[in-house]
């Protein structure tokens, strides 16, 4: 495991080969195809904290943050960061099936509107005070990011399962 006090300086740059796998150049030489950027905490903090594992899942390089990477080895970093990671945000619940469960529900995200089913009471989790991650029956992870934007008939409804 790698762990400089200046990122920068051990990264030398990140590109995709004629495969599309990641690929991280140290500056000591070394290449390695196949790795994976991921955040250490991607709900609560998810401009703190990264680490890039190899293709094993070992961690090659961990960053605070990803301001000391030059801007393309950023973007890249970034455009790998998004392919991987799926999860909605619920700015709207339009409308319920029944307040009982299983339970369909009718709701608008930042990618458009779609229906969930949620199954338990368990799949809605609490991230932080006003956040909340809801799991629905195919194992899409959905999130609300902050309960007090919600417009009150929303919340009237999230209000039943809560």
């Amino acid at each position: 495991m790698i762990t400089p006090a200046s990122p920068a300086h051990v990264l030398k740059r990140l590109r995709l080969d004629p495969f599309g796998r990641l690929v991280a150049e140290l500056a000591d030489g070394r290449e390695h195809v196949g790795v994976l950027p991921v955040r250490a905490f991607p709900l609560s903090a998810p401009d703190l904290g990264f680490a890039l594992l190899d293709a094993d899942g070992h961690e090659l390089l961990w960053l605070a943050s990803l301001d000391p990477l030059a801007a393309a080895d950023r973007e890249i970093f970034t455009a790998e960061l998004l392919a991987r990671e799926f999860t909605p945000a619920i700015t709207q619940l339009a409308a319920v099936s029944t307040y009982n469960l299983p339970s369909c529900w009718t709701v608008a995200t930042d990618r458009g509107p779609t229906t969930l089913i949620l199954k338990a009471l368990e799949d809605i989790r609490a991230v932080t005070t006003n956040s909340l991650l809801i799991a629905d029956s195919y194992g899409i992870n959905y999130q609300i990011r902050d309960l007090r934007v919600l417009d009150k008939k929303s919340r009237r409804l999230l209000d039943h399962f809560l």
